[in-house]
């Protein structure tokens, strides 16, 4: 792979900036000491994370995808070949994608949905190192509502006034114009809601990324479940603003991913082949 890699032409390669300091209750990981252990980092947690997403249920068809941006090559990013399960992938499988959507390391083929919606969002957001998509059952039913979710626990504090809705629907994701509207729905939030399609995340690692999704989806199934048994009673703006403060930063992410990515590992150590 590095002899591939080091044939990649160099216009786009950036110094590797170690993440800056969060302010939040979880200290970030360790930063990588190089390029190199930066991109098998990212890997080997994006193979975790669709496998973590096939235990949860996230994997209907062959709707879902989640990258990660190259360290070096900011306009490249790695992402799964359609069509092999997500409980099956490994580090070996996934494919490095260029800005015109040609697959530079790895065997496709690729999904072009994922690239339409991906490569607009880590070109709008510089500072977006992974994005998640899948159709997942409850983000799919919320989305079909066309609204925002509503502070209705702590947990949905994580996404307050922190999550779009983009309400025009036109088909399935083929284009990159398409994923440059989504992209602006977005803007410098960690969500949205793509209406009648289901949800996506975004965030400043694969780990973030990853447990924003999961936590979305279940900040969709508590909202359905409370407006089926009642009139849910939304937290104060003020709280919910202290709240999403408190818990809505990369760090609790991480920290929550970390220990299942751990847990992953010993029960399946392949992944990381």
């Amino acid at each position: 792979m590095s002899a591939v890699l080091s044939s990649l032409p160099r216009t786009s390669t950036l110094a590797f900036n170690p993440q800056p300091e969060r302010k939040d209750w979880f200290e970030p990981a360790p930063p990588r000491p190089t390029l190199e252990a930066e991109r098998r980092y990212r890997q080997e947690r994006l193979a975790v994370a669709f496998r973590l997403f096939a235990q949860w249920g996230f994997d209907y068809g062959l709707a879902g995808h989640i990258t990660a941006r190259d360290p070096q090559w900011t306009d490249h990013f790695w992402v799964n070949p359609l069509g092999v399960h997500f409980s099956q992938i490994k580090v070996s499988d996934l494919l490095l994608v260029n800005s015109n959507g040609e697959i530079v390391i790895g065997e496709g083929p690729l999904n072009r949905a994922a690239f339409a919606i991906h490569a607009a969002l880590h070109e709008a957001r510089p500072d977006i190192v992974a994005a998640a998509h899948t159709h997942s059952v409850y983000g799919k039913a919320w989305s079909a509502l066309g609204r925002l979710l509503e502070p209705l626990t702590q947990d949905s504090c994580i996404f307050y006034e922190d999550h779009a809705l983009f309400d025009d629907f036109t088909g399935v994701v083929l284009e990159k114009e398409e994923g440059l509207r989504i992209s602006k729905a977005l803007g410098q939030r960690k969500a949205v809601i793509l209406k009648n399609h289901g949800i996506l995340t975004a965030g400043p690692s694969v780990e973030a990324a990853a447990w924003w999704y999961v936590a979305l989806e279940n900040a969709s199934q508590a909202q359905l479940l409370a407006e089926a048994a009642g009139q849910p009673q939304p937290i104060p703006h003020a709280i919910a603003q202290l709240t999403h403060a408190q818990i809505g930063g990369p760090g609790g992410a991480e920290f929550a991913f970390k220990a299942l990515f751990e847990r992953l590992v010993r029960e399946q150590p392949e992944v990381l082949q």
